[in-house]
């Protein structure tokens, strides 16, 4: 698990989210709470793209802050690994 920190800005008719030491990581939402849900979402969206790619992920910052936040707090993330083998049928050798 990875403790990252999440970043909310009320502006008219709704919240901005980010993950303020995983900029890849932001969503737009109409209430704070469904701003932590979509930007967990996010989260974890672009940190298995970023494996599935070969990317290393971002070090969790503990000191990042953006002074235009209205909220910080922290957001985890969780990531499952697993080991698949893909079994293809040969062709017979004539």
């Amino acid at each position: 698990m990875l403790q990252y920190k999440a970043g909310y800005k009320y502006f008219d008719g709704g919240i901005h989210a980010q993950v303020l030491d995983f900029p890849a990581a932001i969503t737009c939402a109409s209430d704070l709470t469904e701003g932590r849900r979509l930007l967990g979402i996010a989260l974890v969206d672009v940190a298995e793209a970023a494996v599935e790619s070969g990317q290393l992920l971002p070090a969790p910052d503990p000191d990042v802050f953006d002074s235009e936040m209205d909220i910080e707090e922290p957001i985890y993330l969780h990531l499952r690994a697993s080991a698949g083998v893909r079994v293809l049928p040969t062709k017979a050798v004539s």
